[in-house]
């Protein structure tokens, strides 16, 4: 038997029937999925009244870990999903190079617009600006713009170079903003996490550095030409992609020389050695960081891909409308938080820096069973909301309704 040629570097003129006639319901499933668990991340975020981080193994938990660390998935997926929905976009429009990179120049910088004011102040709720902060839309859209540059190179040197990023950025982790002196700024927004002072009083912190975030949403445009082959093809690439990468963490993790700059170790049980060694560094994320995540999030895809689970439909309306789902989904939390505030905390709830926990009221906080009720009931709310912006956008064809 005669066996397909897989060619991932030389697809750009391969679009399919499939990508002709509508969304891939497989990629809007994972990002509906990975939105969701992000809904119970930032709840976590908003209401938690633990005062450590909860992957910090000499306190936490083990469900309170669980709960932060299934939502590691959120992130890297969803910028590696960004990357891929831009080639589908390019393929499913018959556009040329040039309206594609016009138009992630122009997402991307709203993206960065909605994180520096709509975003910052579900976070932070302070007019004066005191403190602002890269998040995950600022790595998004920066690494939009930067694709939209790239996308005119060969796929084979796009991937190359989203490869480098991820597996030699941990490479630089000794190097640190105060040896660049008045250009630390820039490390910090290229790859240290850190809180910059712009102006007097004016903090600015980089929360999402964009290496290897760039690199990500880079290999997520070449994967995109995944789905311009057969499915069984398909799925076996999936598939074997996803467990190798699986395994490449399993392997290096296990060595613990490079890869995350922080080494696993023993532990004073089985079950917390366990969790120091999925605990990978997420600020920036390390090579085993997205390894893991990754490695899982196509595991992920290929399931989506070839069984089509009923109950998880409303996932793909989500994954359909993901910028709204982010927007909303924050203010919906930061709301909830403030009404449970208002009885014991009156008028300075609304005020409430609900991400500073060392800020926090002493007896602020709920435990994870309320956490995950309001989780539920968070999603439930959003899914009407969603599928509002759905319908319209089916029923309209408003330019901006492509940047939303």
């Amino acid at each position: 038997m005669n066996q397909p040629n897989i060619n991932l570097f030389n697809n750009e003129s391969l679009p399919n029937n499939q990508l002709k006639q509508g969304r891939i319901i497989s990629l809007d499933m994972l990002r509906g999925l990975v939105m969701v668990l992000m809904v119970l991340d930032h709840a976590r975020t908003f209401l938690s009244g633990a005062r450590f981080r909860p992957t910090d193994l000499t306190q936490t938990t083990i469900p309170l870990f669980l709960t932060r660390w299934v939502t590691h998935l959120c992130a890297s997926s969803f910028i590696f999903l960004a990357g891929a929905a831009a080639y589908l976009y390019f393929v499913r429009r018959q556009q040329s190079k040039q309206q594609l990179s016009r138009y992630l120049i122009i997402r991307g910088l709203i993206l960065v617009f909605l994180e520096l004011t709509l975003v910052r102040f579900a976070w932070l709720f302070d007019p004066t600006y005191t403190v602002s902060a890269a998040g995950v839309l600022w790595a998004i859209g920066w690494s939009m713009v930067i694709l939209a540059a790239i996308i005119y190179l060969p796929m084979r040197v796009i991937a190359y170079s989203g490869i480098l990023l991820i597996v030699g950025h941990n490479l630089f982790d000794n190097l640190h903003v105060e040896q660049f002196g008045n250009f630390g700024w820039l490390w910090a927004v290229v790859h240290e996490p850190k809180v910059l002072t712009i102006f007097a009083n004016k903090k600015f912190f980089v929360s999402y550095p964009l290496i290897p975030w760039i690199g990500v949403m880079a290999i997520g445009y070449v994967f995109g030409s995944v789905f311009t082959l057969e499915k069984a093809v398909r799925h076996k690439l999936l598939r074997g992609l996803g467990l190798f990468l699986i395994f490449a963490f399993l392997l290096l993790r296990a060595v613990n020389i490079y890869g995350d700059p922080e080494p696993w170790s023993v532990q004073a049980n089985l079950g917390y050695t366990i969790l120091s060694f999925i605990n990978c560094t997420k600020y920036p994320p390390s090579l085993l960081f997205l390894l893991m995540t990754l490695g899982s999030a196509i595991l992920l895809l290929d399931l989506f891909d070839n069984h089509r689970f009923r109950v998880l439909k409303p996932l793909i309306l989500f994954g359909r409308v993901p910028l709204f789902f982010y927007v909303i989904h924050l203010w919906l939390i930061r709301c909830t938080a403030v009404l449970l505030a208002l009885p014991k905390y009156g008028f300075k709830s609304f005020f409430l820096p609900f991400i500073v926990s060392s800020q926090m009221p002493a007896d602020y906080g709920y435990d994870l069973p309320i956490i995950y009720s309001i989780w539920i009931i968070t999603v439930i709310l959003l899914y009407p909301m969603c599928n509002w912006l759905a319908d319209y956008k089916k029923k309209h064809t408003y330019w901006w309704l492509n940047y939303i």
